[in-house]
């Protein structure tokens, strides 16, 4: 009441005093309802007429100084709303909107879908064409600034910032909204847009629906020839019309554009304008009504008034306006809600068609200092006087920098203030300024301001993937493409750019119609004080600027300068050497310094050079030349250098002592490729390097080498200088300086150049150069040709025409070279802080570390921590692991191979021979046997057999030996043969040697499974790899003669004449080879063979080389002995003219049949290795060789090496020329086929992931997994189980798999337990079914029967115990609980399956009967009755001398339970007082007992409020709907099992010993314990709050409160819960006899009560009865409606319609039947039945419920069907009767709930713009303000409040008048 009080004061307004006045006004706002004067009596008005004459005067002083304000009050953007019409002028044209001046300063955008619908429907036809239309013009052909144009406000949309975009529509369909067919008068001013062309005119879009308006040809004449240059109308230009004629009702208009009709068109009365359909841009005749200082009050149009304020006042005759005075007027804008209407009498706008011709200010820009303020308007803005007596205008947000420090006094008329002049509106004629700091001080203010070139600062605003957008003043942003962002390219900004970074930038170029703003950060541009080129005529021949490269092409780059001017460098101008491929050198974004040698402005030309031109400062030349030749650096010159920074390429650096800038490649700081990188990543700016070589030096570039090879041959003076030095046959050391694809171009110190082609490049077959020798590698080269002429030699890299001498002593040079480099890098390392970095600077091989076992990864590798460093990574490869089972968290001792000192990571090994070395001191030169532990690209580490020492020794024998094929590769667990050259292990950790021949090499050890296995193929027999120097003359198809010298599995190995090697394979010996047979076995050693040679091939490389190829002659030759090769002319030969294998294995096609011979099973990758020919080979994965689970487990004992195989093509693996092949058929993942798989995943409570060779992917659900569901069905299973599958369906990508043995095995008759149910048609009602727990809800239990069938159980048939609590069935049924259950009912149309779970359904125990305890006791009561039964037990065991008959338990669900009571008990509660309050003629037969065992603690339940003080007066239960035993009983206990009771003697006997053996004293404290607990029972018996526990219990309550339905209703329950429903009937029955007749609604719940049971348990005949019955003894219209909620919530839908039909006959004057049936009908989502049943509600009632009836139907369709239809019914309704404030309340209630606030607020103001009695009108302003209170701003409170004052003092006034 307070706050009511304080938003609304009371009482009428108060006589101030002179001193008073001041505080008037704040205390003004306060006084709502000034009704004090309505109040009075009216002969008290006419005695007291001197006090009213002075408050009428006091109310015209405040109107005045009040109402003129707020009348007259500019409009702002808060002022603006949807819908709204108003007139703007064009004030910018882009392609996609237009920029509209509004009246007061304000601005609007009108996008370009927003001109009319013909329009977008051509830009769409357009988009759809992807190519421009013909007929369709661009926005800025169809509009031009200055015109004028109607528009309608089409929403208000609030930025990021709060401020409010207004967003315009000039699409005729949205402006002339308001106008009808009907309403069209000839003479009347409409826009509108031409929508097409036809041939005698135009069609114009006037926007109004069912008119179609033509303009004829002639009557457009005019205005073509003078507006539109002689072109034709297009469709979409914007038109002023004068409505000429209107014919068919409106149906058709014809239309004049003629200047002479239009601009002298005025709207008058005969045209029946009114406030609804009154358009802005009219001019009309009106009279001056009232003059005041804020403007003028018109009336026009006879009964209409307008306000014009004081900016669209004529300025001429300002002041000069007198009331009564006869104008013209042009209509600016028509709120819609208000109906106020704004006009303009400045002379511009009276003459309509006639664009606005001052549309810029001279001065925009200026600042102005001392400018007097003229007007200030609290909600719009100020008004200032500039010098010249013009008048400019600031909007709100203008006056301050922020609201926080915006200050209303500041604004006092008079005051002077600082703005700058920022816009101009052209529909108010004046200047927009602005008082903010931030704008006055602004570098620029428009885009107009900023020219090309300038440096100008700003605020980063975004970071795109495209550039950085960059604010650079009030409403303008630039662009920084990424290409700009700095010197060098960027590949992330955001490590140096963030949001609100200053930075400053050149501008690259500006368009300001396009507002388009181009900006570069790159620095060398920003600080450049070269002149900038920003057209072609600035560039002038010679002159010197800063460009971007922005293309670098074969012929040149191209360099782009300021606002896209552009020039080309020629090939011949990028520099004074020639530049093979300007793309190596150049980059685009590169920033260049460039000279301009020619331009053509005319052509756009533009030729540039890098070779800058002197003569630009010819001052400082012969100071630099002097000082370059004091300190010029000589090629060939050796120099120390210091690093100044690093790029990818290499390093920056300073020649010493001068400084002179070099560069120094990577590839140039060693010899060895791979430490390069090696020393460019850890060289520091700082650092010095000595004896740097100078390769070259350029103008401006002089290019190093650190090289030490290079260094040394120049140091020796071994380089020569010019070309007639070189001899051939001379060995010179280069690098390489370019690959081509037909050679290697060698550059030497002195800068010569040789090349060597790809025949001489080396002693392998060359396929690829660069597979050889990379960019920058030292090489030795033999020069073999010099060509003076040419300027040209031929140069051999080739090992034997390059030796160096003794390929040990350079091998041992290399290794000692490479790791001085590394032991440099070391030390590197060590200067580094951190303490990582440090700690592996000091790791050297050999060191042994106890380190934890982090990780095991997929490969086998284990990664380790806990060295001396947290961060330290160490790894272990699989070979190194050494087959050790290792788990996370063990300790473990390794010792370190290699310290990558690139990634940072430590090599370690596991192995124990190395671990613990054996210390024996060893002799140099000695030869050793050693294993490869660790290799790197230039040298490998190696462990010696005897001692486990670690031994480093060179990969290469010379600087051009760097390519190996992959048979001469070394593998990790290699045998070597070893030479040492040092016998301690020196600083690097590791002991010199050199490895001796490669013939001495030992293959690895055979592999165990936990090793790696390589996929190569083993080292060939060791009789084929001694290499045979003897050269043969064979040639493929000759006929040889041989000796077989050994049998093998696959091959036989031959020895022909002369010592020359063949080799027979498996394939070519038997024509037809029998499936299982090895045909090797058929020959035998030493016998004698005729053969016939098919091929050749080669030692080194194992490939078969065609007869051409020059090594032919030394090859291994392939023979066959097969019948049909041996005859004549019969021999097939093998494809050695094919290059790649990959052609070979193409000749296959799938599902074709081969011969394959088995070679070996690899247990990693999980596949045979077979070969079909001699050079094919094929793989089988495992999965397909067989379906047998025997042979899938143990596949080597399966297959034989060597044994002929059956396959069949499944594809051929491409990337390594492989067949793929089958055992099993052909391999197809289709529909029906049965496939092996393996286990990928197992998903607990879903099923499994199964994945098949070549990548397929399949699952398996849990209902497919077995025949038999179980709960651990999915436990035996595991990653990488192999599964026999059936496909069930391959539509989606994965596949649908079944494991169910009745599918993968089909002469399997076992009996399949769980059938499958794969769709809800596999479902019969009243079957019993197995399934899984899917979820529990709150009503019902989800259980999935099948893949995609789930079932749902509600909680009344889950179990008998009453509807369980959702937490019981969580705990007792969790996901995934395998249970039984019957189908109940099955619906297909809607995919629903109703269950039971109730024993006597499925015959299985109850759900809850696995408990251990009773299911609702909870924590408190299970530990209170523990205790308890505990006493009792003891003390029953000792006092017990007599057992009575065992009672049967009526609560109990598991039958008979005895119960035993001393007859002292007995006595003692018989003989206590009855407080009960039950009669004493008890005929009922209660007998009150204790029970031994039970719980008498109280439990949760419905316990009656009043039993406590007066047990008789128990409460009614009152029922609105029907009682429903699944959501009612709830709350009721279910009966408890008894606990502790049992009648077995064994237990009997225990306590009579117990009590022989105890004392006297024990016995009397016993006793004693007996009785207190006795007497205890006693008092909770008595206790009237006790909730009852058995018949007996709810007998002893039903008397005595025999009116209470809620105890006769729990009774029922009672035994309900034990599945006794026949007494539950007769519970029912004696309740109907026993409750007084006059008790009629508590004898109405027990009926609705027995109409809940029959439905749910009983028939429906039984049910019919029972409703029979209880029509006669009720209301039948109650009973009626509440068994048709019974139907509706137990889902019997066709019942519950069929009973509403009835009672629409019977009851159809009851309006309460129409709406709840239209409540049942809207619930159903029956929308259309709803609206036929409201129609027939309203035809059958009476007129007088129709409003109830409408307001409640839409009330239902708010909660349960359409918002919008029923916002329409309450429209509909509220336009028939207004005056209904229930309906209102009602419509704004359900509008707060479902609909927005907007809504709201305009059901609001059209309600407090009703005319209502006060009272009520009170009422409404009180919603309004909770309303607004609660979701409103402060500012909506206040405008509230204003409104009520406003109405409350229209009111006052009013009854003054």
């Amino acid at each position: 009441m307070a706050n009511l009080e304080e938003s609304f004061p009371r009482g009428g307004t108060r006589k101030s005093h002179k001193a008073e006045k001041p505080s008037q006004q704040a205390a003004e706002p306060d006084n709502l309802f000034d009704i004090s004067t309505e109040e009075k009596s009216t002969k008290r008005k006419k005695s007291q007429k001197g006090p009213a004459k002075t408050k009428k005067l006091r109310t015209e002083k405040r109107e005045a100084s009040k109402s003129g304000r707020e009348k007259f009050e500019i409009l702002s953007t808060g002022s603006l709303c949807e819908g709204m019409r108003i007139l703007g002028c064009v004030k910018e044209v882009n392609e996609l909107e237009l920029v509209i001046s509004l009246p007061n300063g304000l601005q609007g955008f009108v996008q370009v879908t927003d001109i009319c619908d013909a329009y977008t429907q051509k830009l769409n036809e357009q988009v759809a064409q992807e190519e421009p239309l013909e007929d369709l013009l661009r926005l800025p052909d169809l509009f031009s600034p200055g015109m004028l144009v109607r528009c309608v406000v089409s929403s208000l949309d609030i930025t990021e910032k709060g401020k409010k975009n207004v967003r315009l529509s000039v699409n005729p369909k949205h402006v002339n909204k308001v106008l009808s067919a009907e309403a069209l008068r000839p003479g009347m001013l409409l826009t509108g847009t031409v929508s097409s062309l036809e041939d005698h005119g135009y069609l114009v879009d006037i926007g109004v629906g069912g008119t179609r308006a033509f303009l004829s040809l002639q009557k457009a004449q005019e205005y073509i020839r003078q507006k539109n240059k002689g072109a034709k109308l297009k469709v979409g230009q914007y038109l002023t019309c004068l409505v000429e004629e209107v014919k068919s009702n409106g149906g058709v208009v014809g239309l004049s554009i003629e200047h002479s009709e239009i601009s002298s068109a005025v709207a008058t009365e005969e045209q029946s304008w009114n406030l609804n359909n009154l358009l802005p841009g009219l001019v009309v005749k009106a009279q001056v009504q009232k003059v005041t200082q804020f403007g003028l009050q018109l009336n026009f149009l006879t009964f209409f008034t307008g306000l014009v304020d004081f900016m669209h006042l004529e300025p001429k005759k300002i002041g000069a306006y007198s009331s009564k005075q006869t104008v013209k007027a042009c209509i600016l804008c028509i709120h819609p809600r208000t109906r106020v209407v704004r006009l303009s009498l400045r002379p511009i706008f009276l003459q309509p068609g006639r664009p606005l011709t001052r549309i810029s200010y001279q001065q925009l820009g200026a600042v102005l200092d001392n400018v007097p303020l003229q007007g200030f308007f609290e909600k719009a803005g100020a008004t200032f006087r500039l010098k010249d007596g013009v008048l400019a205008y600031a909007r709100l947000s203008h006056l301050s920098d922020s609201k926080k420090t915006f200050s209303a006094e500041a604004f006092k008329p008079g005051s002077t203030h600082k703005c700058r002049i920022i816009d101009y509106s052209q529909m108010d004629e004046l200047a927009l300024l602005s008082l903010r700091k931030s704008v006055i001080s602004a570098q620029f203010l428009r885009y107009h301001d900023i020219k090309t070139g300038m440096v100008i600062k700003g605020t980063v605003l975004a970071i795109r993937p495209f550039g950085i957008l960059v604010k650079v003043g009030e409403q303008m942003r630039g662009l920084v493409p990424s290409m700009h962002l700095a010197d060098i390219v960027m590949k992330n900004p955001e490590k140096k750019y963030h949001l609100g970074d200053e930075v400053k930038c050149r501008v690259l170029l500006c368009d300001p119609e396009a507002k388009k703003l181009l900006m570069t950060l790159k620095k060398t541009l920003v600080t450049s004080k070269l002149p900038a080129i920003t057209c072609y005529e600035d560039a002038k021949p010679g002159l010197q600027t800063h460009g971007v490269i922005v293309r670098v092409k074969a012929y040149g780059c191209i360099v782009k300068f300021y606002n896209s001017v552009q020039g080309l460098v020629p090939k011949h101008e990028l520099s004074d050497q020639h530049i093979a491929d300007p793309e190596k050198v150049f980059y685009t974004g590169q920033v260049v310094k460039v000279a301009v040698l020619n331009c053509e402005p005319s052509k756009e030309r533009m030729l540039l050079s890098f070779k800058l031109l002197n003569d630009s400062e010819p001052k400082n030349e012969s100071v630099e030349n002097s000082q370059k030749k004091g300190r010029a650096v000589n090629v060939g010159q050796l120099v120390d250098v210091k690093v100044l920074e690093k790029t990818k390429d290499g390093l920056e650096v300073a020649i010493l002592p001068h400084n002179i800038p070099a560069f120094l490649p990577t590839p140039h700081l060693s010899d060895h490729v791979a430490n390069g990188p090696l020393l460019h990543h850890w060289l520091q700016a700082g650092d010095t390097l000595h004896r740097v070589l100078c390769l070259s030096q350029g103008e401006k570039h002089i290019l190093l080498c650190r090289k030490p090879a290079l260094v040394s041959t120049v140091e020796g003076g071994q380089d020569p200088k010019s070309l007639s030095e070189v001899q051939p046959g001379m060995l010179l050391i280069g690098f390489v300086k370019s690959i081509k694809d037909y050679g290697v171009f060698v550059q030497f110190p002195s800068g010569l150049n040789g090349l060597a082609p790809k025949a001489i490049m080396s002693d392998k077959f060359v396929t690829t150069p660069s597979d050889h020798f990379v960019v920058g590698q030292t090489v030795v080269a033999k020069v073999t040709n010099v060509d003076e002429e040419k300027q040209r030699m031929l140069l051999s890299l080739r090992l034997s025409d390059c030796s160096l001498g003794d390929s040990a002593s350079t091998s041992f040079l290399l290794l000692c070279q490479c790791l001085e480099e590394l032991q440099g890098v070391r030390s590197l390392m060590s200067n580094q802080d951190s303490v990582l970095i440090q700690t592996l600077a000091e790791m050297t091989p050999g060191m042994v570390l106890d380190v934890v076992v982090q990780e095991v990864l997929e490969d086998g590798s284990v990664v380790f921590s806990g060295g001396p460093v947290p961060d330290l990574i160490l790894k272990a490869s699989r070979y190194h692991r050494a087959g050790q089972e290792v788990e996370s968290g063990q300790k473990r001792r390794v010792v370190v191979l290699h310290v990558d000192m690139l990634k940072l990571e430590v090599h370690v090994s596991l192995h124990q021979a190395l671990v613990n070395r054996k210390a024996r001191k060893l002799r140099k030169s000695s030869r050793h046997q050693g294993i490869v532990q660790h290799l790197e690209e230039s040298f490998g580490v190696a462990s010696l057999m005897e001692t486990g020492h670690l031994v480093a020794f060179s990969l290469t024998s010379h600087l051009n030996d760097t390519f190996h094929f992959d048979s001469e590769k070394l593998q990790v667990g290699q045998g070597v043969c070893l030479t040492l050259k040092t016998t301690e292990p020196g600083v690097t950790g590791l002991i010199l040697a050199v490895e001796g021949p490669a013939s001495k090499r030992t293959s690895r050890p055979a592999r165990r499974d936990s090793e790696t296995v390589d996929d190569k193929e083993e080292e060939e027999e060791t009789d084929l790899t001694v290499r045979t120097k003897k050269k043969h003359g064979l040639a493929i198809g000759d006929k040889v003669t041989g000796t077989i010298k050994s049998v093998k599995a696959t091959h036989v190995v031959v020895t022909l004449e002369d010592g020359i090697m063949g080799c027979i394979h498996a394939s070519r010996i038997l024509d037809e080879v029998p499936v299982g047979t090895t045909p090797t076995t058929t020959l035998k050693v030493g016998e004698k063979v005729s053969a016939r040679v098919i091929g050749g091939r080669d030692v080194k490389t194992s490939k078969f080389l065609p007869i051409s190829h020059p090594r032919f002659v030394l090859t291994i030759l392939e023979l066959s002995i097969r019948p049909s090769d041996l005859k004549k002319d019969g021999y097939s030969a093998l494809n050695t003219h094919s290059v790649s294998p990959v052609e070979k294995t193409e000749q296959y096609q799938a599902g074709q049949t081969v011969t394959c011979f088995f070679k070996k099973y690899n247990a990693i990758k999980k596949w045979l290795e077979v070969e079909v020919a001699p050079d094919i080979r094929g793989r089988i994965p495992l999965l397909l060789t067989s379906l047998s689970f025997k042979v899938l487990k143990h596949p080597d004992k399966k297959f034989q090496i060597g044994q002929a195989l059956r396959a069949t093509v499944v594809d051929s693996d491409v990337p390594k020329a492989f067949l793929c092949l089958s055992l099993i058929g052909p391999y197809r993942l289709e529909q029906g086929e049965i496939i092996m798989g393996r286990v990928l995943s197992v998903v607990p409570n879903k099923g499994l992931t199964i994945s098949f060779p070549f990548g397929k992917i399949g699952k398996v659900s849990l209902f497919h997994v077995s025949d038999s569901y179980s709960e651990a069905l999915l436990e035996d299973f595991f990653p990488q189980k192999i599964v026999r599958c059936y496909v069930l369906s391959t539509e989606d990508r994965v596949l649908a798999l079944s494991l169910r043995s009745s599918r993968t095995n089909k002469e399997t008759k076992s009996k399949i337990q769980d059938p499958e149910i794969n769709s809800i048609q596999d479902i019969k009602e009243g079957q019993l079914l197995r399934g899984y727990v899917k979820s529990v809800l709150s009503d019902s239990v989800l259980v999935s029967l099948g893949p995609s069938v789930v079932g749902l159980a509600r909680y009344s048939h889950v179990s008998p115990c009453g509807p369980p609590k959702k937490d019981l069935c969580d705990r007792y049924l969790p996901k995934g609980k395998l249970i039984t259950a019957k189908i109940l009912r099955v619906n297909p149309e809607k995919s629903r399956v109703e269950l039971s779970l109730l024993p006597s359904d499925t015959g299985k125990p109850d759900v809850f009967s696995a408990s251990p305890e009773p299911p609702l006791l909870n924590r408190e009561e299970r530990k209170e009755g523990a205790e308890e039964r505990q006493k009792r037990k003891e003390k029953n065991q000792k006092g017990q001398e007599e057992k009575k008959e065992p009672q049967k338990s009526q609560r109990s669900r598991q039958g008979k339970r005895e119960r035993q009571e001393p007859a002292r008990e007995q006595e003692r509660v018989t003989k206590r007082p009855k407080k009960s309050g039950a009669p004493e003629e008890d005929d009922s037969g209660v007998d009150v007992y204790y029970r031994e065992g039970e719980d008498e603690t109280e439990q949760p339940g419905v316990s009656p409020k009043g039993q406590q003080t007066k047990p008789a007066e128990a409460p009614r239960l009152q029922l609105s709907s029907g009682f429903i035993w699944d959501v009612g009983l709830d709350s009721l206990t279910p009966a408890l099992p008894l606990r502790g009771e049992s009648s077995d003697s064994e237990e009997e006997e225990e306590p009579r010993q117990a009590k022989k053996k105890k004392g006297k004293k024990e016995r009397e404290l016993e006793k004693q314990k007996a009785e207190k607990e006795l007497s205890r029972l006693e008092e909770a018996l008595m206790d009237p709050g006790r909730q009852p526990e058995s018949a007996d219990d709810f007998d002893r309550l039903v008397l005595s409160s025999p009116n209470s339905s809620i105890l006769w209703l729990q009774y029922m329950a009672f035994h309900l819960q034990a599945t006794e429903i026949e007494k539950a009937r007769a519970v029912a029955e004696r309740a109907l006899k026993t409750i007084s007749f006059r008790e009629e609604q508590e004898k109405l719940n027990v009926w609705v009560a027995l109409l809940n049971l029959e439905n749910m348990y009983g028939s429906p005949e039984s049910l019919t009865k029972v409703f029979e019955r209880a029509l006669q003894y009720n209301e039948p219209l109650k009973v009626f409606l509440h068994l048709a909620d019974i139907y509706t919530k137990s889902e019997k839908f066709k019942e519950a319609g069929e009973l509403y039909n009835r009672m629409l006959k019977r009851f159809r004057q009851e309006k309460a039947v129409w709406i709840k049936y239209g409540a049942f009908v809207l619930g159903r989502s029956q929308a259309g039945a709803s609206h036929r049943v409201l129609q027939r509600a309203l035809e059958c009632l009476p007129t007088k419920e129709h409003v109830d009836v409408l307001a409640k139907f839409a009330q239902l369709e708010f909660q349960l069907g359409d918002a919008e239809r029923a916002k329409a019914i309450f429209e509909n309704t509220l336009s028939t009767y207004p005056k209904r404030t229930d309906v209102w309340s009602v419509y704004i209630d359900m509008t707060i709930k479902h609909g927005s606030q907007k809504e709201v607020r305009d059901i609001f103001e059209r309600v407090i713009h009703l005319s209502l009695a006060p009272k009520r009108m009170k009422f409404f302003f009180k919603r309004y303000l909770d309303y607004e209170k609660q979701h409103g701003t402060e500012k909506d409170v206040q405008a509230v409040k204003a409104k009520a004052l406003e109405y409350v003092e229209a009111k006052s006034s009013g009854l003054e008048d």
